[in-house]
């Protein structure tokens, strides 16, 4: 009998997804509202705008100091012990710090230092979950359907940011302990969906080789495997620079002036745009050229984010941010594709971790890289000159990087094996 070709008939995966569904949505919503409090606490004390972006860059550095620091660590830990449970642990944590947020917001004892300290914790439980979630993906589904799965998930993930920044806005509104709680309730239901995946099968890491030698593999396999590392290092600086979802809050509070809920909608925007294009890629995936098109939807990016950096309309705004997502999503889909298909099954883990390290560096850094510079220079000008960087940046990468304008399919090289899984009785 013929394996079933949707991702969606594999119990699993249908888990998994719902998992990431329900996750996404949580930290989405508490992302953004711990984004309002920070910069809304700062400025309420009497803080000029640039010293209260600055806390949103500093809050950034909070959230990504854990994941620089614990990559090798975390990346090695998914390739040898079970990722089911690296991910629970993980959601677990993230648990525990939304119902401490809503422990503080009930009864209105959050402060910055309070904030700061949770971001850092929700900063190890990603550098866990990220990697941990990644790596076990693959063994969910054969090759063959993997790249649709990368759609769907993609979709669960965009749908989350869709839902949860726009969520996390009106419940604050309502109440600022609400989002909180209702984050707690989502991770629940993601750690229950985590605990009904059935063990995988999966390639086992070599134990005889020194730990420390195996943490350092994953780096060396990013560094030799130049399509790998050229879509990694694009989307590291392309978002580092074009960190315009970073200024959202600056730009909802005092350039739009359109408050807590107008920033939910502007988080949201770009989102919006993004599942549009994963929805598309569910039902028809990309199959030629995908080099190229990720190179053109880099470049996209970056106008959009000069446009919206320019734009004092809001209809134009959320036009700007939803093109933006949706371009975003075309080179997220591409290069999950290719680092999912060209990376063995034993070392996805570790890949995965370095993967996790870029993407939190071009985005939790991005934020306080976006913080600092709109506290030196203004919002704008750091909206649009870092639009203005990632043009700049993807036209030099496809000249530094040839692999990535060659890549026509998602075809993986000879002797990369594929998604590993548990066979059925």
């Amino acid at each position: 009998m013929a394996e079933p070709r949707h991702p969606f008939t594999y119990g699993d995966y249908r888990a998994f997804w719902i998992a990431r569904l329900a996750t996404t949505i949580a930290q989405n919503g508490m992302v953004v509202v711990i984004g309002w409090q920070v910069y809304d606490i700062a400025r309420s004390g009497g803080m000029t705008p640039r010293e209260a972006a600055l806390q949103l860059g500093l809050i950034g550095i909070a959230q990504f100091l854990p994941l620089f620091l614990l990559t090798l660590i975390v990346g090695w830990t998914a390739d040898r012990v079970d990722r089911r449970w690296i991910a629970r642990g993980a959601v677990t944590l993230e648990a525990g710090c939304a119902a401490t947020l809503a422990v503080l917001a009930a009864t209105d004892s959050t402060t910055l230092p309070w904030l700061f300290f949770i971001a850092a914790l929700l900063g190890v439980a990603r550098a866990f979950a990220g990697p941990a979630l990644s790596a076990l993906a693959p063994n969910l589904v054969p090759r063959e359907v993997l790249p649709t799965a990368i759609a769907l998930s993609s979709i669960a993930w965009q749908t989350g940011a869709i839902i949860g920044p726009a969520a996390g806005g009106y419940l604050y509104a309502h109440s600022h302990w609400l989002p909180y709680t209702v984050s707690g309730g989502l991770f629940a239901t993601a750690c229950l969906c985590l605990f009904l995946i059935r063990p995988v099968a999966r390639v086992a890491i070599d134990r005889s080789v020194n730990p420390w030698r195996q943490m350092i593999d994953g780096l060396a396999y990013v560094r030799q495997n130049r399509l790998v590392l050229g879509a990694i290092s694009l989307d590291l600086f392309a978002v580092l620079l074009g960190g315009a979802t970073a200024m959202l809050p600056i730009f909802a509070r005092d350039v739009l002036h359109v408050g807590a809920e107008g920033l939910g909608h502007l988080r949201a925007a770009p989102a919006a745009g993004a599942a549009a294009v994963a929805l598309l890629f569910a039902f028809r995936p990309l199959k030629h050229d995908v080099g190229l098109k990720m190179l053109a939807a880099v470049v996209v990016f970056g106008a959009c984010t000069v446009g919206f950096g320019l734009s004092r309309s809001i209809p134009l705004s959320l036009a700007c941010l939803a093109v933006l997502g949706a371009a975003d999503m075309l080179s997220v889909y591409v290069r999950s594709s290719l680092i999912q298909l060209y990376t063995p099954d034993a070392m996805r883990g570790r890949v995965a971790a370095v993967s996790t390290l870029f993407v939190s560096a071009s985005n939790e850094l991005g934020e306080a890289e976006s913080g600092f510079l709109a506290a030196a220079i203004g919002p704008v000008a750091a909206v649009v000159g870092g639009g203005i960087g990632a043009i700049l940046v993807t036209l030099a990468w496809a000249r530094w990087f040839p692999e990535l304008k060659r890549a026509r399919t998602f075809d993986p090289p000879a002797g990369i094996d594929g998604p590993v899984q548990e066979k059925a009785a």
